[in-house]
């Protein structure tokens, strides 16, 4: 079986890193690798139509692309892997939880993915800002998450979405927990100077109804929500 992973943050981010370990640890080694040659956070299912898009073939496994997390896979599955049995996309250094979906890159990769009926999962890493991230623990909850998901398989035209709690390393296993996405909107706060507005986002503030993603994951456990194309 052939795995196809890309991210948002970077072909060199120590997300992507993480996720191919824990791929690693479930003994699934040399996964196909094709991901954006710099940062693409926040840019949606964006994709390149009006220049050639370049591509860095590194080894015979890992292909840095300058463009988008969609034209990654867009590009994977018309040249260098045309029947990936899943994509992952992740770990990326930050939530995407509940509307986020629409801006998220990580996200992209997979609907991308599940357009063409591939399964997908996503992967993120909620951070409190205030805190370093620590890429061994996401690693392992990675690994015990892609355990439970890639056995279930998921419906045609669907993909999962994951979001790791921020815990520190010696913290108890938090709990697994199916839930719906959220659908409140983020908070919006914008700050005018000479240059123009900008914005100001207060990602704590946004609003957490029981049983969202968005409450599961603040109150410390991994929150997976299955979305549909």
């Amino acid at each position: 079986m052939t795995y196809l992973l890309s991210n948002d943050d970077g072909i060199d981010a120590p997300g992507l890193a993480a996720l191919t370990a824990a791929l690693g640890s479930l003994g699934i080694a040399s996964p196909i690798i094709v991901a954006p040659d710099r940062q693409y956070s926040g840019c949606g299912h964006q994709v390149t139509v009006d220049r050639p898009i370049v591509v860095d073939r590194r080894d015979p496994q890992h292909y840095a692309i300058s463009g988008t997390p969609a034209d990654c896979i867009r590009l994977a599955l018309y040249e260098f892997c045309p029947k990936p049995a899943w994509i992952l996309s992740g770990i990326n250094a930050g939530g995407n939880l509940g509307v986020d979906a629409y801006m998220s890159g990580t996200l992209a990769a997979v609907r991308e993915g599940a357009m063409h009926g591939i399964p997908g999962i996503a992967i993120s890493q909620y951070r409190d800002r205030t805190k370093p991230l620590n890429w061994e623990r996401s690693t392992q909850l990675t690994t015990r998450v892609l355990r439970d998901l890639l056995a279930w398989g998921c419906d045609r035209g669907t993909f999962w979405n994951v979001n790791l709690p921020h815990i520190t390393e010696e913290a108890d296993e938090p709990e697994v927990v199916i839930c719906a996405a959220s659908t409140s909107p983020l908070p919006i706060r914008y700050q005018s100077t000479p240059e123009g507005y900008g914005y100001q986002g207060d990602y704590q503030s946004r609003e957490a109804l029981p049983g969202t993603d968005v409450a599961v994951c603040f109150a410390g456990k991994i929150a997976i929500v299955q979305l549909k194309v």
